[in-house]
């Protein structure tokens, strides 16, 4: 007698939650996106609140850990500020990142603190050395030491995440490669076309693949059933 086939389970609850938040997630930087090509404010200002708090909401529904959700949160708090053009919201908003960073590194050294540091220190360091350097003229004098010392926060972070695997490290080299886009436009450097839409791209995925690689490096992992 042949045995029917078995019908594939259906998803829980919570992962269909999980999938409708990337979704959401997605097509809010889309809009984000799409406002910054066509120069409709607005959009971006609606638009842009709203990417953090759906991550927060991803780590929520996963179970993910307080200081990731922590460090969304402070990263919402710098976009907030980061509407405005006024030094002093440059200022709050690149504070409230810093503050971010020093939760990813929190978290980083709680969930890789048996696992070495990656080779890649010298590159990021280097990295970080170069690009202070170069920056340094075209910066006002006023931004000069806050931009030094949010870099060195910045490269530690980028760098510590490395240690959680692939999607977490490029997470982190896409913040920065985000924030030194902003950095080389206050300097005055020459700018890709739209520089906001490339900023907002390469943060956005990297603040996702940060999460995602968290969470995936975080949850724990079935056993295998005898006999597989």
């Amino acid at each position: 007698m042949t045995t029917p086939p078995t019908a594939p389970a259906a998803a829980p609850p919570q992962e269909n939650v999980r999938r409708v938040l990337l979704a959401v997630f997605a097509l809010v930087l889309l809009v984000d996106l799409g406002s910054l090509v066509v120069d409709v404010e607005k959009g971006h200002w609606i638009a842009k609140p709203l990417l953090m708090p759906l991550l927060v909401a991803l780590v929520l529904a996963r179970g993910g850990p307080r200081l990731l959700v922590a460090a969304l949160l402070f990263g919402w708090g710098g976009d907030v500020f980061l509407l405005s053009g006024a030094e002093w919201a440059f200022l709050a908003g690149m504070g409230s990142f810093a503050v971010g960073h020093v939760c990813y590194l929190a978290l980083f050294r709680r969930t890789c603190e048996d696992r070495p540091p990656t080779a890649l220190a010298p590159a990021y360091g280097l990295a970080l050395v170069v690009a202070v350097a170069l920056l340094w003229p075209g910066l006002p004098a006023d931004l000069r030491i806050p931009v030094a010392g949010y870099a060195l926060l910045l490269t530690a972070m980028a760098w510590r995440s490395s240690a959680l695997g692939a999607v977490a490290g490029l997470g982190g080299l896409f913040f920065l490669v985000s924030d030194l886009i902003i950095a080389s436009g206050i300097a005055e450097w020459p700018q890709p076309p739209v520089p906001d839409v490339w900023i907002m791209l390469i943060y956005g995925a990297g603040q996702l693949l940060l999460t995602l690689g968290v969470l995936t490096h975080a949850e724990p992992h079935a056993p295998t059933p005898p006999g597989r």
